[in-house]
């Protein structure tokens, strides 16, 4: 008889790791375009004004998204909305990278945005339900060191990939990085919901 998720033993490393890839790609990208801009307008058109709001509509989307988000995984299940948020932004970064003008790749980063809202908060979420209480704090300050290290590299990392191959593979990256996540969550990751209270 083949068990379900939650009534396998959950690998905590496995958890860890699945979260933190995730958690990495997401804040690599709130700043991974920056360097690529001038790259990006030579191709797709539009002014450089119009161009950053790539960035904008980014961080926008992921900022507005991120307490929705998080309420709805407490109510339709955590590792449900954090795997459909994932599917999202790795479907998004796809568009993006064949997106044919500027108006398009806004509007697709903007989805993208949307979908890191929905993995930011509930793969913190996750691993604090999932590490017993004396060892979250250690897990916790890796997982915000992944994000430190997301931030300070996105704009290196841009660069490098824009001289080296092309600007459209600092969105084409996430694509097998973001299918592995997605199925790998879907299957290992704990399930959980929050607190039955009313939505305020």
């Amino acid at each position: 008889m083949k068990l379900s998720t939650s009534e396998r033993a959950v690998s905590l490393p496995l958890v860890l790791a699945l979260t933190s890839i995730s958690f990495f790609m997401v804040s690599l990208d709130a700043l991974v375009v920056v360097t690529a801009l001038p790259a990006i307008h030579r191709s797709v058109g539009g002014s450089i004004a119009t161009l950053e709001w790539a960035v904008n509509a980014y961080a926008l989307t992921f900022a507005a998204g991120i307490i929705p988000c998080a309420a709805l995984g407490d109510r339709l299940g955590r590792r449900r909305v954090y795997v459909a948020g994932l599917s999202l932004f790795t479907v998004a970064s796809a568009l993006c990278a064949v997106a044919p003008n500027s108006g398009l790749l806004i509007a697709f980063r903007a989805a993208q945005g949307l979908g890191a809202a929905a993995v930011t908060p509930l793969a913190l979420t996750i691993i604090a339900a999932t590490f017993p209480p004396e060892r979250r704090g250690t897990i916790v300050g890796i997982f915000g060191g992944i994000a430190g290290l997301a931030v300070a590299g996105g704009p290196l990392v841009g660069g490098v990939v824009v001289q080296g191959l092309d600007w459209h593979w600092i969105f084409w990256i996430n694509v097998p990085i973001g299918v592995v996540a997605v199925a790998g969550s879907a299957l290992f990751l704990p399930p959980g919901h929050g607190p039955a209270t009313r939505l305020d």
